[in-house]
């Protein structure tokens, strides 16, 4: 035991478990964060496999004719839901917008690369540059969810007749307009129930993330990243903010494509 030990460079006393290793190369704090990640990984992916669970309990569409985006019987169709950008209003656009707030976040994945990379470098003016850049495309992009749920919320001009059976049991049909969670003119109650659990819940991720990497702006700014001699923490953060990236293509996948 006392050769392998001093072969590896380590006390006798303490053994090759006794600390001081790096599994990978990789540090404590790393680790530590792909643990959390894998962990999160599994309950966005319980989300959606309920969602396309519940998705796939309701009759699919024949053809164009049978877009029934009011229907308690019918799931909507997405591009008929989500057709609105903001300053265009009555402009059936699909998917225009979200689409725009995909790109906002994948380019904010870019700028957070290009961070990571100086970091290495140990250049303080590229860090603080293109960490800013990454703080701004998460601030944009939740802005826009913020429009997004406003507008789902508030619901088209028109609205959407639908029968359906209020909290007190009674059956009532109305004109409803927008989303709830117990009932939304664009289908059945379970789409604006997943709707807001699902994007709200990366949301809040997003949320965590803009006050992650505005806390490294500021570190890398006043200079206490350049103290310790590694920009870690970046890579750290850069970690986390990849990850809400990748899980906001399987949500726009899932919720707006399928």
């Amino acid at each position: 035991m006392s050769t392998t030990a001093t072969a590896v460079g380590l006390s006798p006393k303490r053994g090759i478990w006794g600390g001081g290793n790096e599994p990978l190369k990789a540090s404590y704090g790393k680790l530590m964060m792909w643990f959390f990640l894998l962990s999160d990984i599994f309950t966005f992916a319980a989300f959606l496999v309920a969602y396309a669970a519940i998705r796939v309990s309701y009759p699919g569409y024949a053809g164009p004719d049978d877009v029934f985006v009011g229907s308690n019987e019918y799931w909507p169709v997405p591009e008929m839901v989500f057709d609105a950008i903001p300053f265009f209003h009555g402009v059936h656009i699909p998917l225009a917008f979200v689409g725009l707030m995909t790109f906002i976040l994948i380019m904010s994945s870019v700028t957070m690369v290009l961070a990571v990379e100086a970091g290495h470098r140990n250049d303080k003016k590229d860090v603080v540059k293109w960490l800013l850049w990454t703080l701004l495309g998460g601030i944009t992009f939740l802005s826009c969810q913020a429009w997004e749920w406003s507008h789902f919320i508030h619901g088209t001009d028109g609205g959407s007749m639908l029968t359906y059976v209020n909290r007190m049991g009674q059956v009532v049909t109305e004109t409803v307009y927008g989303a709830n969670l117990f009932v939304n003119e664009y289908g059945p109650a379970a789409f604006a129930q997943l709707f807001f659990f699902i994007t709200g819940f990366h949301g809040f991720h997003v949320t965590i993330g803009v006050f992650l990497l505005f806390l490294a702006f500021y570190q890398a700014a006043v200079g206490v990243y350049e103290r310790r001699g590694h920009y870690e923490m970046v890579e750290k953060i850069g970690l986390y903010w990849h990850f809400v990236d990748l899980v906001w293509v399987f949500v726009f996948t899932f919720f707006y494509l399928i």
